[in-house]
């Protein structure tokens, strides 16, 4: 069944098919002309075989004697002679002459043959046997005149089916040929068209192969001929087929390893709000605000209202929109524009910025100029009021005076600090701090450092410890006077915030490859939540910002920066109540 739906098949039998409908047309035009040559050269012949038999008679005096010659000359004819009313018939004649000689006398035809001119033929049915048959025969007259003057006529018949036999030998060959061209025909049908199909088979096998992924299979090339341009074709496909696919694999690779590398999120919707492809920022922020929900984020059901909202206004306005949320105290900003299938929007894509930090930051310079603004408010107030009573004779006495005067100098001091604090902060910040790095003796270093809080700790009933025991080597390189700054911010801050029979203590210690130090103070400590943004420029604990603390909140951010300009570390550990400890490493 398979071989008849094949092209083998196809073209087998069609060639089969044609063949034989042209052998069938061809053999009954044969056998349509072989009888028909058949019958008309056995007319010929007895025509012919009549005129000579006429001929004789006619030059022949005796009449026996010339019918004796002519069945001697021609002994396989039937013939008859007639000469007035008498009949002669030749001696191979079988038939009932009885009947023939009635035939020849009755019929209207042949009666007046002798007294006629020409010769006369003619098919006729004719009852020849005894038993009664009619017999379909060939009948020709000939008249003649014999030299006596009289007339007489020879006729010539002959059954046609004497004739069938030749014709049967005829037909049985013909037949017999074209079974024979059908044999050798099918034969060769057979192979010429599998010879044929050879190539289209292994074209299809490695078309099989191509649509398994295999595009290196190649189409041997066995003739140049329609079928050799088609398997050139199919081998350049194949080649073209995998040029394609490789670069789209790569396009796609590159896609992906974009849409996987951006920091932004990336969603895109189908029409209906159905997600179909997210990058792992995009996911972060559904799995957020989906979160109390539990629902999967490819189920569009379980978005937010309110990106629902912007899909659906992208999608009937044909325009990209903005919006801005938070999700689980993070600021979310979405920028949705609509995706175009040709000239219909088939969806939408959504880019998710997290723009917590840019918020953060924007509220940090409003909190930087509110500060700034703070800290020099005071100072220029009290410049203010106390240059006025100087103005409005206010001071009578000269100490009076002095105290005004020194008032003034203490706050524009004030302000000279924060003013070069701001100006060392922006400069560090911008990368534009310079380290003056040599070899310090650390002991010495630490000593004097400490000795500068000596009044200020003694006044305030504070203890000053310095821990050498873990150190292993006395120099080390850092910047004297970038460092001093640090320690100078650190303990300052530390005594500022411990209450009276407190202590703070300087550890120094030498590790494998750094240097540790540690500023540790008993004092009311920092808050839990209050630890990320210490480091952060004018950040105070107490968020009144009250003078009793009195500081510019510049300290540590600066002390960050130094010591990250050592390429060092700063941490911060707190219990609120019991302490702060700020450790700074710094590689050697």
């Amino acid at each position: 069944m398979r071989l008849w739906r094949s092209v083998v098949g196809k073209l087998w039998i069609t060639i089969i098919l044609l063949l034989s409908v042209v052998l069938f047309i061809l053999t009954i035009l044969l056998l349509e002309f072989f009888e028909n040559y058949i019958v008309d050269q056995a007319e010929e012949d007895l025509n012919s075989t009549s005129k000579q038999v006429a001929h004789f008679v006619e030059e022949m005096e005796d009449g026996d004697l010339a019918l004796k010659a002519t069945w001697n000359l021609i002994d396989d004819a039937n013939i008859i002679v007639q000469k007035g009313n008498e009949y002669s018939f030749s001696p191979n004649i079988r038939e009932d002459k009885k009947q023939i000689e009635k035939f020849l006398k009755e019929d209207s035809y042949f009666k007046n043959s002798a007294n006629g001119t020409k010769m006369r033929k003619k098919e006729t049915t004719l009852n020849l046997s005894k038993e009664g048959q009619s017999d379909q025969i060939y009948i020709v007259s000939m008249p003649f005149t014999m030299s006596s003057g009289e007339k007489g006529a020879v006729y010539l018949y002959q059954p046609l089916s004497y004739l069938q036999e030749p014709s049967r030998q005829t037909t049985k060959f013909i037949l017999l040929a074209a079974g024979i061209a059908i044999i050798l025909t099918t034969i060769f049908a057979f192979f010429l068209s599998t010879r044929i199909t050879a190539p289209l088979r292994k074209m299809k096998q490695a078309a099989f192969e191509v649509t398994k992924g295999n595009f290196d299979t190649k189409v041997p090339i066995l003739t140049y001929d329609e079928i050799g341009e088609l398997a050139i074709a199919f081998n350049q496909m194949g080649r073209q087929l995998k040029y394609n696919l490789n670069a789209l694999n790569q396009e796609k690779e590159q896609l992906s390893s974009i849409l996987s590398s951006m920091a932004d999120g990336v969603i895109t919707f189908s029409r209906n709000g159905t997600i179909l492809i997210t990058n792992p920022p995009a996911e972060q922020f559904l799995q957020a605000s989906l979160y109390e929900q539990k629902i999967d984020i490819t189920n569009a059901s379980g978005l937010s209202s309110k990106v629902q909202r912007l899909l659906e206004e992208v999608v009937q306005t044909e325009q990209e929109q903005v919006t801005e949320m938070t999700v689980q105290g993070r600021t979310w900003v979405i920028l949705m524009s609509p995706l175009y299938n040709q000239t219909k929007i088939r969806g939408a894509v959504a880019v998710i910025r997290d723009m917590t930090e840019e918020r953060r930051l924007d509220k940090l310079r409003q909190d930087f100029v509110a500060n700034v603004s703070h800290e020099l408010r005071t100072p220029i107030s009290m410049l203010q009021g106390y240059s006025e009573a100087i103005v409005d004779d206010i001071a009578s006495t000269e100490e009076e005076m002095k105290e005004i005067a020194k008032v003034i100098h203490d706050e524009s001091l004030r302000m000279g600090r924060l003013v070069n604090e701001l100006l060392d902060l922006a400069r560090m910040e911008a990368g534009h701090i310079r380290l003056s790095i040599d070899e310090v003796d650390i002991e010495s270093f630490t000593e004097r450092v400490l000795r500068k809080f000596q009044g200020v700790a003694k006044e305030e009933n504070i203890a000053l410890h310095l821990s050498l025991e873990s150190l292993q080597r006395q120099e080390v390189k850092i910047d004297a006077d970038k460092l001093e700054q640090v320690l100078t911010n650190l303990i300052d801050n530390a005594i500022r915030h411990t209450q009276g029979e407190g202590a703070v203590t300087l550890e120094v210690e030498s590790l494998p490859s750094a240097l540790s130090l540690k500023v540790q103070d008993t004092g009311a400590g920092i808050a839990e939540e209050d630890l990320p943004f210490v480091f952060e420029r004018f950040y105070k604990g107490d968020k009144a910002r009250t003078r009793g603390k009195a500081g510019t909140g510049l300290g540590l951010a600066i002390a960050k920066n130094i010591v990250e300009a050592h390429e060092g570390t700063i941490r911060v550990h707190s219990t609120l109540g019991k302490g702060t400890t700020f450790s700074i490493r710094l590689p050697q």
